[in-house]
């Protein structure tokens, strides 16, 4: 149980930058802009095709093709892979020699009661403390995670589910890892900050392009 409780906060820290009001334009999509449909990752190792459901996670659909389509995934990196617990990206992207957080939008509605569970195969939210503070950053499960379904610590919101590349996924979540600094950006003034992070890829997995198919 500590080992699973570890796991869960590894989680949440990533997604701290939440750090200043969303422009306009950087406004999370309304349920009435989402539709299900599919996504293709294309990543350094391979694609990875994400079939979304809108129809139990309007909001988190509508916001992670929000993101999709402004290109905001293209270049980013999966920065915290765990073998026998998930890979997570959507959030870093590779500045000189140092993974760098990426400015995101405003926090949505945790749509983690929806019914779905964190499955192996399926994509979620990751978020902070805070259930209504995911943006972009996601996962993807590559066992079945019971202990991040609702209500556990509010639960993480699951959208859809990988339905071609788990070989893709198999490959990502067997790289190597180790300890590394990432440049976060702070949760309140957006300033840049280094921290200590753990489960970085010693070589970087790269998200090539994310595409609404």
């Amino acid at each position: 149980m500590k080992r699973r409780l570890a796991l869960l906060t590894l989680i949440m820290l990533p997604v701290l930058a939440h750090c200043e009001p969303a422009k306009e334009a950087e406004k999370p999509a309304t349920p009435a802009a989402a539709k299900s449909g599919k996504v293709r990752l294309k990543t350094s190792q391979g694609d990875i095709v994400l079939e979304l459901n809108a129809e139990k996670a309007p909001i988190t659909v509508a916001n992670f093709l929000s993101y999709v389509n402004k290109k905001h995934y293209d270049g980013t990196v999966f920065h915290r892979v765990i073998d026998d617990f998930m890979i997570q990206g959507g959030g870093f992207a590779l500045e000189g020699k140092s993974l760098v957080e990426k400015e995101s939008g405003k926090g949505i509605k945790n749509e983690s009661q929806n019914g779905l569970k964190n499955e192996f195969g399926t994509i979620a939210m990751a978020r902070t403390n805070d259930p209504d503070s995911a943006t972009a950053q996601f996962f993807i499960n590559v066992k079945d995670n019971t202990m991040l379904d609702y209500p556990s610590n509010n639960g993480y919101a699951v959208f859809g589910k990988v339905i071609e590349g788990m070989d893709v996924v198999t490959k990502i979540k067997a790289t190597a890892t180790g300890s590394s600094a990432l440049t976060m950006r702070h949760p309140v003034t957006g300033d840049k900050m280094e921290a200590p992070s753990t489960d970085v890829p010693k070589e970087n997995v790269v998200i090539l392009s994310a595409t609404a198919e």
